[in-house]
């Protein structure tokens, strides 16, 4: 056969190309089915508790953010299997009461190591604060945390901030032709992580690296210790 008519025969499915191809095809049938997404589980008080250990095996956690854990799975059995909402509550409470006695959440205990985690992070006081309200975290847990986590800096927002300029080179870890072109940038994103002012100025206009590190380590000006506790 020359090639023309061998060209002409794979055409017409006649030739060996054609055979092949129809040897690889499979039917519909034989495909395997798609996977189904499954729905939310069925809740019960047992996988309420373990579903808890498993969260709080990953994460630091408050009583209220693990509360929000398990009430989304209480909802969504409730939805999918139409489970008593009162009752997967009650299993909630029960369990968040259990695991506060074994010390599995501690409110006061987490609130202080997030409190240090966000402070050398370069956030500030007023920041942090907002941020353990968000969890859930009530008053007085955060004042003894803020205490607690702030005990070693004589001025927090001012180690804080300078952390924060350290972070996204700002101020003095500018080079020294962008310094004065980028200052009132600078200053605004201090601003708006939360510091006064006076700091983001002290840390922006910093003459060096090694004066802001002095300033974030010295006392405050008056001799006085930095006031943590907020009227509320």
């Amino acid at each position: 056969m020359d090639t023309a008519n061998k060209r002409t025969d794979d055409i017409l499915g006649e030739g060996p190309s054609c055979a092949k191809i129809a040897g690889m095809t499979k039917n519909k049938e034989d495909l395997p089915a798609p996977s189904v997404r499954r729905g939310p589980r069925k809740v019960t008080e047992k996988r309420l508790h373990n579903v808890a250990l498993h969260y709080l095996a990953r994460y630091s956690a408050s009583t209220e953010s693990l509360r929000r854990v398990l009430m989304r799975r209480v909802q969504g059995s409730v939805r999918a299997h139409g489970t008593d909402p009162e009752e997967g509550a009650g299993w909630v409470e029960e369990l968040i009461v259990r695991l506060q006695g074994q010390g599995y959440v501690d409110d006061r205990n987490y609130a202080e190591i997030r409190a240090r985690s966000l402070l050398a992070r370069g956030t500030s006081l007023r920041g942090i604060r907002a941020k353990l309200r968000e969890k859930g975290v009530g008053g007085d847990d955060i004042d003894w945390a803020l205490a607690a986590a702030t005990k070693e800096f004589p001025s927090p927002d001012m180690a804080a901030s300078a952390a924060l300029a350290r972070r996204r080179r700002l101020g003095p870890y500018r080079t020294a032709d962008s310094r004065e072109e980028r200052r009132k940038k600078d200053l605004a994103s201090l601003a708006r992580a939360g510091f006064s002012y006076d700091i983001a100025c002290r840390v922006i206009d910093a003459e060096s690296i090694d004066a802001l590190e002095d300033m974030a380590a010295a006392r405050a000006d008056d001799g006085a210790m930095i006031r943590i506790r907020e009227d509320i």
